[in-house]
């Protein structure tokens, strides 16, 4: 666990935040009835000064944290921070989302959400060109200094991140359940891999995911998708279907000022509409490479090696 001091616009906080008690008001939060991060967001909103611990008492707030430390240790998670909304390093960034989070779970170099970041996404059963896609961009954008964003998903997410390792570089994901949990369990060894030697972030409630039916808990991922786009200066759509999740993050992109970029083989697609949807609504098509760098202030591609 990390202390952090408060912050307030004035300045430092006369008393500090505990984050183990901030974690637990967080995870108190979203046991009550009829929570969602809408509704969180909405609240916080009504009183943007306030900390999770200001609205649950002490005793609930300390109940609740061992209850997620003892979850967490016995998931074989033994090491990881937090970030709290007011507290210390808590990205200005993601204030930029539709329905901000007031608290991140983490594992890994923290310090990597404050590089130059780009989002790379899509389809969970992506063609075998949009694989080779997602792993060209992503290795170019380690080449220009870019940490690789995506989220730990099958298809166009793990081939971006694997890229992104193979060539040195550095990731970050941004998962749709907490630390201690992998989906699908396959990429368990990425994920560890991420959280020791890169950045692996969840804005999941420990204590909520595991009291509800799994039917429910997928609603976390979309709502992931929002904080991914806010992390980054864009977000690059390689493949996706007209029902993807990936359009959570591409109207997200949008509705926060990021940049969208739509490869130009989901505009050759006579199965989808989205791509001139979103292209009508500031959304960049990528006919080359170039116009990817072009957009970012970047030079001319580099070589692929």
């Amino acid at each position: 666990m990390i202390m952090r001091l408060a912050l307030s616009d004035a300045g430092p906080a006369i008393s500090p935040i505990s984050p183990r008690r901030g974690l637990g008001a967080y995870e108190a939060l979203w046991l009550e009835k009829g929570a969602t991060f809408k509704t969180l967001a909405e609240r916080f909103a009504n009183d943007p000064s306030a900390l999770p611990s200001d609205f649950v008492s002490a005793q609930l707030a300390d109940q609740c944290a061992a209850d997620v430390l003892a979850r967490l240790k016995k998931a074989g998670v033994h090491q990881f921070g937090v970030r709290i909304h007011h507290a210390g390093d808590y990205p200005p960034k993601l204030r930029d989302a539709k329905h901000p989070v007031e608290l991140l779970y983490y594992r890994g170099a923290w310090e990597l959400s404050e590089t130059r970041c780009m989002a790379v996404v899509g389809s969970r059963e992506p063609s075998e060109d949009g694989i080779k896609r997602a792993a060209r961009l992503a290795r170019e954008l380690v080449e220009r200094d870019f940490t690789v964003v995506s989220g730990l998903a099958r298809g166009i997410d793990v081939a971006a991140h694997s890229a992104a390792i193979a060539r040195g570089g550095r990731t970050i994901a941004v998962v749709g359940t907490p630390l201690g949990t992998c989906y699908p369990k396959e990429h368990l060894e990425l994920q560890e891999t991420i959280a020791r030697d890169h950045l692996l972030i969840s804005q999941v409630p420990v204590l909520r995911y595991s009291k509800q039916a799994p039917q429910h808990n997928r609603l976390f991922f979309p709502e992931r998708n929002a904080t991914m786009s806010a992390l980054t200066e864009g977000t690059i759509i390689v493949e996706a279907g007209e029902t993807s999740g990936t359009l959570t993050q591409a109207r997200a992109a949008l509705h926060q000022g990021r940049k969208l970029f739509i490869l130009d083989s989901c505009f050759n697609r006579t199965d989808i509409s989205w791509p001139a949807r979103f292209e009508a609504e500031g959304a960049i098509r990528v006919r080359t490479p170039e116009d990817i760098w072009n957009a970012l202030g970047q030079p001319p591609s580099i070589p692929d090696r």
